[in-house]
């Protein structure tokens, strides 16, 4: 097994074969015409309405609605024949589910672009079982059911469970907020936001942490020194007196902020720039490339930067995301108090503890028994196969607590079931046998990850057996079920080209029957957000419908 531990499902037995057979063309050719026919029916806005009065006034004036996201192409089937390894870095962001929420509240679909699967089905707690000790920073487990919305293939389901960290564990943080006081950070959902967020996160230190606030608009400086955690009454005033103004000047407030993060180190503890903004800042340097070479070497340093997304406009997803992927930190969007609260508040030990870095995860299939696979999600993740045994290949990581979800559509070979023609020169089945004594196995998952502070990886390893896949996907747990429902939410958002007819109102069925305990109120919330699409994208829920007769 390695230095961790991987739980699989029960066995329920082998799925009913099927003789279906689509080639992708074909597929992606009838997705394509349901959405041109949707469009045509309920064209699609992808700027969302102002979030203000007085923003109202700006939008009346000017260009606006800059929102830069940065879209990969979907994952695409692949045989295993052709290519049975799959590997890819982890990702715990979850601002793009955040985003998305934020744009249909305000009664636009989100654009696809914005959309990135992974960090929906990760943006929602899952049951997953808990690792007892630090010395083993998470556990894994897997599920394998039928597709919700193809009955002809499975889900493949990963789990990783964080070691949880009580807050009063942690170590002593050293944090740095930066903090964009420039003129586009007026409104309402941005810089008092913001003041309110980061005012949750300062009165939850104590006074062996230590905090200081950098803001940089037209000119960069220090609105707090290095100040200890229990003054909050000086932290609070430090935040409140924070008023929006001038053009951006982003480069000269993150090198000071990062001076002052090294200038308070601490050793052992959480070093960590915490940069709060729209994103729309000109980085004063040669090039964005220049910015990333910065945050890399204060990476390696031991200084991490976390990102959080605030506003609505100009908003630099792409950016933000990068800066965050680059800074071993997470990225999140703000899009209201209670956002805050989840993140800085309920999520404090993930979003600032880091207990297992670099973390990638191979999955190699057993071609006897999987015939095609497809990663959903995770498209700004991939990585060569040769990657994952590279120490030197940076990855994602996993903070204190944090819940990774990672969802394979697999077509087993006993289905009969290719969304991908035959070769008319196909290898003999017999040269893809696996060696003697693993012809149980469906797949063997690998996950490597560091240590805090060391270059060397561990490995964590076991196969996933055939007898674990169900038949039946009402014998799945809640979680897989519901993480089934999110990942179809997702998809059918960036364009549903594997959806087939799963609708909104197929989502929102399976999400309800999966709600489970929700303690917090997520999943339902989830549930009203389907409706919203669905009442926002009526045309493109008839054409689906139409092409499902």
């Amino acid at each position: 097994m390695g230095d961790g531990d991987l739980a699989t499902g029960h066995a329920i037995g082998p799925q009913s074969p099927s003789t279906a057979q689509v080639t992708n063309e074909q597929e992606f050719a009838v997705r394509k015409a349901a959405r041109d026919q949707a469009q045509a029916i309920a064209p699609r806005s992808l700027h969302p309405p102002p979030a203000s009065g007085d923003a109202q006034l700006r939008h009346a004036t000017e260009p606006l609605y800059r929102e830069q996201y940065s879209r990969p192409e979907d994952n695409r089937v692949t045989r295993v024949s052709d290519n049975p390894v799959s590997t890819f870095s982890i990702d715990v962001d979850t601002g793009a589910y955040s985003n998305a929420r934020r744009w249909l509240s305000q009664g636009q679909l989100p654009p696809e672009d914005a959309v990135r699967v992974e960090e929906f089905i990760n943006y929602f707690d899952y049951e997953y079982r808990v690792p007892t000790s630090r010395k083993q920073p998470f556990l894994v487990e897997t599920e394998v059911a039928p597709t919700p919305w193809n009955r002809d293939t499975h889900l493949f389901r990963i789990g990783i469970q964080g070691y949880e960290v009580p807050k009063y564990q942690l170590p002593a943080a050293n944090l740095v907020f930066l903090v964009d006081v420039s003129g586009s950070m007026r409104s309402h959902d941005k810089l008092p936001l913001l003041k309110q967020a980061l005012g949750m996160l300062a009165q939850q230190l104590s006074a062996r942490d230590c905090i200081s606030i950098v803001v940089y608009a037209g000119s960069s400086g220090v609105v707090l020194p290095p100040t200890p955690g229990n003054q909050a009454g000086h932290i609070m005033n430090a935040l409140n007196r924070l008023e929006a103004g001038g053009s951006t000047n982003g480069a000269a407030g993150i090198r000071l902020a990062y001076q002052l993060a090294r200038q308070k180190f601490k050793t052992n503890g959480v070093n960590r720039v915490i940069l709060a903004t729209d994103g729309d800042f000109n980085v004063g340097l040669a090039s964005t490339e220049e910015l990333v070479d910065m945050v890399q070497r204060e990476r390696d340093g031991g200084v991490a930067l976390t990102t959080l997304g605030f506003g609505t406009g100009n908003y630099n997803d792409h950016l933000l995301e990068q800066l965050a992927n680059e800074g071993n930190g997470n990225h999140a969007y703000i899009d209201r108090l209670s956002e805050a609260r989840k993140v800085l508040q309920e999520q404090l030990s993930a979003t600032l503890l880091t207990i297992a870095s670099d973390v990638k995860i191979q999955v190699e299939f057993n071609p006897e028994a999987v015939a095609e696979y497809r990663l959903i999600g995770y498209e700004n993740r991939a990585l060569n196969e040769e990657d994952f045994n590279n120490d030197r290949i940076d990855a994602g990581e996993i903070g204190a607590g944090h819940r990774v979800t990672a969802l394979y559509e697999i077509s087993l070979t006993d289905s009969g079931y290719r969304r991908l023609p035959e070769r008319r020169y196909a290898e003999n089945g017999d040269a893809f046998a696996p060696p003697r004594g693993h012809d149980h196995e469906l797949a063997h998952l690998r996950i490597r990850y560091k240590a805090p502070g060391q270059s060397r990886s561990k490995l964590i390893e076991a196969p996933v057996m055939k007898h674990s896949v169900m038949t039946d996907s009402r014998q799945a747990s809640d979680d897989f079920r519901f993480a089934a429902a999110v990942a179809a939410f997702g998809q059918r958002l960036r364009g549903g080209a594997y959806l087939g007819g799963f609708g909104y109102r197929d989502i929102a069925q399976l999400a309800q029957q999966a709600r489970g305990s929700d303690r917090f109120g997520y999943r339902g919330e989830f549930i009203q957000l389907v409706g919203q699409a669905e009442v926002l994208d009526p045309g493109r829920e008839f054409a689906l419908d139409h092409d499902q007769q």
